[in-house]
């Protein structure tokens, strides 16, 4: 039986842009993707402001890089984010990194990784700029992260007239089934994850109150669901179709 690769993830935090209760909705998010071989965490230490930080980093293994804010209005966090993003990327040792910030300031650093064949997981807050997000291979919202570790109530389920009215993610939920459908119609509900995740890097069911994407399909109903059994084997696979094309 062979043994499935682990990726190894350098993860990288802007504690001026984001909070301490994250932490471990944060790590839990970035075990599903790999390893955290590296877990590093940059701002002032001096500051009172990261106080909640500092009372965290030690229980999970984050290493905290002092930068000192030389210059009034300038974020030298970011820099050395950055540069130290650039190091690491260089040693080859990596397959991926996690940048957490709400700072457009990444989006360059996030394409120029990706540029070198290695995937970027980006999480921030919604109010993230497009561009920071766009250049991610996937971005998870921390609001998600916030609801997971009880911070805030869960997000409430989208209704199946709410969901509906949002033309956007109808238009994308369509668009990554037919992209991923045969001749029938039929497409395969990891195909079609997996197309969503190229054409929108911030889809995430759990944004819509869902866990799954099955979950979030179904409760649209505008699709049909088949089951099937895939070769000899016990394994079973779903499909999914727009009712549109229903013969």
């Amino acid at each position: 039986m062979a043994v499935e690769k682990t990726e190894r993830l350098a993860v990288l935090i802007d504690a001026d842009n984001t909070q301490a209760t994250i932490i471990e909705g944060l790590l839990a998010e970035v075990a599903k993707y790999g390893t955290a071989s590296v877990k590093r965490i940059y701002g002032d230490w001096t500051s009172t402001a990261l106080r909640s930080w500092k009372e965290v980093l030690l229980e999970h293994s984050v290493q905290p890089i002092q930068q000192f804010g030389y210059t009034k209005g300038k974020n030298a966090t970011d820099s050395a984010m950055i540069i130290d993003a650039m190091d690491l990327l260089y040693t080859g040792k990596f397959h991926g990194f996690c940048i957490v910030s709400s700072d457009s300031d990444f989006t360059k650093l996030a394409s120029r990784i990706r540029e070198s064949g290695l995937i970027v997981y980006g999480f921030g807050e919604k109010k993230t700029p497009a561009p920071f997000v766009s250049a991610c291979d996937k971005f998870i919202f921390i609001e998600v992260l916030r609801a997971k570790t009880n911070e805030n109530e869960p997000i409430a389920k989208k209704s199946m007239a709410e969901l509906k009215q949002d033309t956007r993610l109808v238009r994308l939920l369509r668009n990554a089934v037919e992209a991923s459908s045969d001749e029938g119609g039929w497409a395969h509900l990891a195909t079609t994850g997996s197309n969503i995740a190229k054409q929108s890097p911030e889809f995430d069911p759990r944004n819509y109150g869902y866990i799954r994407l099955g979950e979030l399909l179904a409760a649209t109903r505008l699709f049909d669901f088949e089951e099937r059994q895939i070769g000899e084997g016990q394994s079973k696979a779903i499909y999914v179709r727009d009712k549109r094309k229903k013969s």
